[in-house]
């Protein structure tokens, strides 16, 4: 009965285990998808997306501020008081009477200082620097994951290599137990072969460990919940080890200034604090606006007029300029000037900056290129010499004239080499990739 049971138990988790496989095999996420989910998630991207809302809000309102204001008013008044009696010296009773107005009234802005008209042209400026600051998150967003997407497949591989090694050592130990029991090597040898099975188990269990890890930073970077059963494809990357001229961080530069979202943010904000200059200093030029308006009004005091007779009459239009002209103004104007003119020099700083810290990037980036291949090119030779010091090993190993530690210590250093091969081979991909993402080029794999 309890084999019954236990048979069942284990079908059962067979069953669901085959179906989360199949879940997992339903969605495997590519490089582009991982990106364009992310962006599509990510709250810093989503806030610069309503700072240019609020942007585009700002620049239509200075469009429609050239327009003329128009506005209606109605009122209604009740008073009362006591009418004097000149031929008896007194007051009568108290009586009550009411009005009603109503009227209409313009203004329009005439000469203003060019106020409005650059406000206009700041507001634009600050429109297209809030896009450009918001396409530069989005690069920064893309390149996280990238570098986290990279991370994932160098784990796949080192767990696969992990297991490889398994498989040999495996097969290795089965050969050691046969050879122990007819008395060719000693129990010592034996048992060393076992202990590095269980190192290397040991290993995997680390690798498939920072393989989880991995995917959960993805899985975070993406703004997606954690699931275990999220997979990413596994793209041919050899193409992208093709050896390469090193890039020229001069020329990569250059056509970065032109390109990258971060510097045509910098420089249209430098180009919106100047106008903020131009902005203080109308507030210290006369402005002229015209007026215009129509009112009209009734009286109960007149009682012999119809209400519509008196709306009627009394209609009364009126046109005027205004002229106003800044004497005192306490300081303000010239203060709002001098914080003007600080904006543009911190804009200007600013700018600089950013250019500088693109420079540096770029320049490290093709340091790490240089560093990348250089390792990479090392470590494929060590790896080679390695596997062929192993092979030897093994062939002498096999026929008993090395023992089992020498054997191990050559196996180790094959271990090894394989590691550093894998780190250097995705240094050099993400190295790559950083100089492309420099240079315009689409982040993809």
């Amino acid at each position: 009965m309890k084999t019954i049971r236990t048979s069942l138990l284990i079908s059962g988790l067979l069953i669901l285990a085959s179906g989360i496989t199949g879940r997992a095999q339903n969605k495997v996420w590519t490089l582009d998808e991982c990106i364009k989910y992310a962006l599509g998630k990510n709250v810093q991207v989503q806030k610069t997306l309503l700072t240019n809302d609020r942007n585009q809000l700002n620049a239509d309102q200075a469009q429609a501020n050239r327009l003329p204001s128009l506005n209606a008013s109605a009122g209604e008044n009740f008073s009362w008081s006591k009418a004097f009696d000149y031929s008896t010296g007194l007051y009568g009773s108290s009586k009550g009477s009411n009005s009603t107005n109503f009227a209409v009234n313009s203004s329009v802005s005439l000469i203003n200082g060019q106020k409005l008209t650059n406000k206009i042209k700041q507001a634009q400026l600050d429109l297209e620097s809030g896009k450009y600051n918001s396409e530069a998150v989005k690069e920064s967003v893309a390149l996280n994951i990238l570098n986290a997407y990279l991370q994932v497949l160098y784990d796949y591989e080192n767990v696969s290599n992990a297991e490889k090694q398994i498989v040999s050592t495996t097969s290795q130990l089965e050969l050691a137990k046969e050879r122990m029991d007819l008395g060719v090597i000693s129990v010592s040898d034996y048992l060393q072969i076992k202990s590095q099975l269980a190192t290397e188990k040991s290993t995997l269990a680390s690798a498939k460990s920072q393989l989880a890890m991995g995917k959960v930073t993805l899985m975070q970077l993406m703004e997606l919940p954690v699931d275990p059963s999220f997979e990413i494809s596994s793209p041919n990357l050899e193409s992208l080890l093709a050896d390469a001229p090193q890039p020229n961080a001069q020329e990569i530069y250059n056509l970065a200034l032109g390109i990258k979202p971060q510097i045509k943010n910098a420089e249209l904000s430098k180009e919106s604090a100047k106008l903020g200059v131009e902005i203080a200093r109308a507030d210290a030029l006369p402005s002229l606006s015209m007026n215009g308006g129509l009112s009209t009004a009734y009286s109960s005091l007149s009682k012999d007029v119809a209400f519509s007779t008196q709306l009627k009459e009394k209609v009364s239009p009126a046109v005027g300029l205004s002229l106003a002209i800044p004497i005192f103004q306490k300081k303000q104007i010239r203060t709002n000037i001098a914080s003007a003119n600080i904006s543009v020099e911190d804009a200007e700083l600013t700018e600089i900056n950013t250019r500088n810290d693109l420079r540096k990037s770029i320049e490290q980036a093709c340091a790490d290129v240089a560093s990348a291949k250089s390792q990479y090119a090392a470590s494929m030779e060590q790896n080679q010499s390695a596997k062929e010091s192993y092979d030897v090993a093994t062939e002498k190993y096999n026929q008993s004239l090395i023992n089992s530690v020498d054997y191990l210590i050559q196996k180790t250093n094959l271990i090894t080499s394989e590691s550093k091969l894998l780190q250097s081979k995705y240094n050099l991909i993400f190295s790559y990739k950083v100089v492309d993402f420099y240079k315009g080029v689409p982040l993809s794999l």
